[in-house]
């Protein structure tokens, strides 16, 4: 039972939703296939309070067992209940609940969220650039194609460079965003995004047939 019960869920849930794009919403399918995505979004709902469940148990064991770095559980441990708790408190209480504007939610997302992000994707871009210096070599005819466009594509993206290719002969900008961006860039895209979706529906296909049962914790 543990393993044909959830087996015949995934099929049933598989089909209903498959099934459900060739009728309209207002038929038995559709609104049956409604409800499986409200149930969805439920069962999302409790996946998220599993997370937090589970990194408030492990960083609550590592301090309270002095491992290393405890110090910086500590600080995530206080992070995750100064965000939670005033954020799901009634703002009939005090203005400072809730998500609204002035609410310690807002004041902490606004000076302490946003400019750790701010941080970590600006040092984000330094790991970027070095590995393009590693893996962009002119070892042959492609490489040094790729090195040179890549070189100018990140200079269009930074005003100091675009300033710098508008000085030249040429509307580079205008020719790279048209071209490259628009041409050589989007065809790439359009290859990774359909051999991205093949995958998923084959992967779908496997889970709706019982073939891949690794969701149940088997390989």
């Amino acid at each position: 039972m543990r393993t044909t019960v959830p087996v015949i869920v995934a099929f049933l849930s598989g089909i209903i939703l498959v099934v459900s794009f060739f009728f309209q919403e207002t038929s038995f399918i559709g609104g049956l296939s409604q409800e499986l995505k409200v149930w969805l979004t439920i069962v999302g709902g409790f996946t998220l309070l599993l997370g937090v469940v589970s990194i408030t148990r492990v960083n609550f064991s590592g301090v309270v067992r002095r491992r290393p770095g405890w110090g910086y559980k500590i600080l995530t441990l206080i992070s995750i209940f100064a965000m939670a708790i005033p954020s799901i408190l009634p703002t009939s209480w005090s203005p400072l609940f809730g998500r609204n504007a002035g609410s310690i939610y807002d004041w902490l997302f606004v000076n302490l969220d946003s400019p750790m992000m701010a941080t970590m994707f600006a040092t984000l871009a330094f790991y970027i650039a070095s590995a393009a210096y590693r893996a962009f070599r002119a070892r042959s005819a492609e490489s040094t194609i790729l090195l040179i466009t890549a070189t100018v594509v990140m200079l269009w993206r930074v005003p100091m460079g675009e300033a710098l290719l508008n000085m030249l002969p040429g509307d580079i900008p205008s020719f790279l965003n048209t071209y490259v961006m628009g041409g050589a860039n989007m065809a790439v895209q359009r290859g990774i995004i359909i051999g991205a979706a093949l995958g998923a529906a084959s992967m779908s296909l496997r889970i709706i047939l019982g073939i891949e049962r690794t969701y149940m914790g088997k390989g």
